[in-house]
């Protein structure tokens, strides 16, 4: 086992100084998460006492026996801790009518899954309830962030292998500009990716829940994609 792991180790089983110093070795990786969530209300300081808090989290949680990179999976537990602060303490909120709206597109999808037995097109999506195809996207991407980029889709594909980084606090930073670069992508795009990577669709089911060709949806798919490997080349 490396020095890290026998570190990380420590620091679960409860070793105070171990704590501190795996801490102090990833500060970089806790202040390129904290640095997202600049402008937001909160001194940069606290929001790096959050970061931490989620770090140690990680720690405690981290299973050894899995085979992930031990910083793979801090990053989702640092973010979320400074997220569900501020979110708690109101200020950065999903908004009520975004709440709303995700409750009613939900009911409406299961419902229609019922009585179609299928995935409902999103025009008949649209049609129940009274949304554009771009307002259900969106709701859908504030509700409903990536795990993982190592999450794959019904095809064995992830946006890991796409995005093609080798570098662990890389990809962890680019998991959560994600969101920020599906959301710029044009409607269609938008909603093939969002179907394809966050929905675990076949390429196939996409098409008929678009009410396209399976063609092209390959097409909307490989656009989007490119747009978003172009933007984390930039």
């Amino acid at each position: 086992m490396s020095v890290e792991l026998e570190m990380l180790r420590a620091a679960q089983e409860g070793d105070r100084d171990a704590c501190q110093q795996v801490i102090l070795e990833n500060s970089g990786l806790i202040w390129s998460i904290v640095r997202r969530y600049y402008g937001r209300g909160v001194e940069a300081e606290d929001l790096y006492q959050l970061g931490c808090m989620g770090f140690l989290k990680a720690v405690q949680g981290f299973d050894f026996g899995y085979g992930t990179c031990f910083s793979t999976y801090a990053v989702p537990k640092i973010a979320g801790e400074i997220r569900r602060f501020l979110r708690d303490d109101g200020i950065v909120k999903v908004g009520r009518s975004i709440r709303e709206r995700a409750q009613m597109i939900y009911g409406a999808r299961e419902r229609l899954r019922q009585e179609l037995g299928r995935e409902p097109l999103l025009s008949e999506l649209s049609e129940a309830t009274g949304l554009s195809a771009e307002e259900i996207a969106q709701t859908d991407l504030a509700t409903e962030v990536p795990e993982s980029l190592q999450q794959e889709t019904g095809d064995g594909l992830t946006l890991e292998g796409v995005l093609g980084t080798d570098a662990p606090e890389e990809s962890l930073v680019e998991r959560i500009a994600l969101r920020e670069a599906i959301d710029r992508l044009p409607e269609k795009e938008k909603v093939t990716i969002l179907l394809r990577y966050f929905k675990s669709l076949t390429q196939e089911q996409t098409a008929r829940v678009l009410g396209v060709s399976q063609v092209q949806v390959s097409r909307l798919e490989r656009r989007g994609l490119m747009r978003l490997r172009e933007s984390f080349e930039l």
